[in-house]
């Protein structure tokens, strides 16, 4: 088998197992962050997914986008 074609192949089997991990997996219990628009329930991940970090509720003043800041903002901080 050539360089090239390893190479290729060990890509396509990275890939493929990264398509298999489940957020899932790394939830942590809810929590809820007070802001100045009301409780945002933010679902975190283990301290090394803060990307994943997101609103399962939010007040209706509120965003997706801002409720979502809010949480990776709160991983961010617990991660410390």
């Amino acid at each position: 088998m050539s360089k090239k074609a390893m190479v290729m192949a060990g890509l396509a089997l990275l890939g493929a197992t990264a398509c298999s991990i489940d957020p899932r997996d790394f939830e942590t219990e809810p929590v809820e962050v007070a802001t100045s628009k009301g409780v945002v329930t933010c679902q975190l991940y283990t301290k090394e997914r803060v990307t994943w970090d997101r609103a399962i509720d939010r007040p209706d003043n509120m965003s997706v986008e801002e409720a979502d800041d809010v949480c990776r903002a709160e991983g961010a901080r617990q991660l410390g």
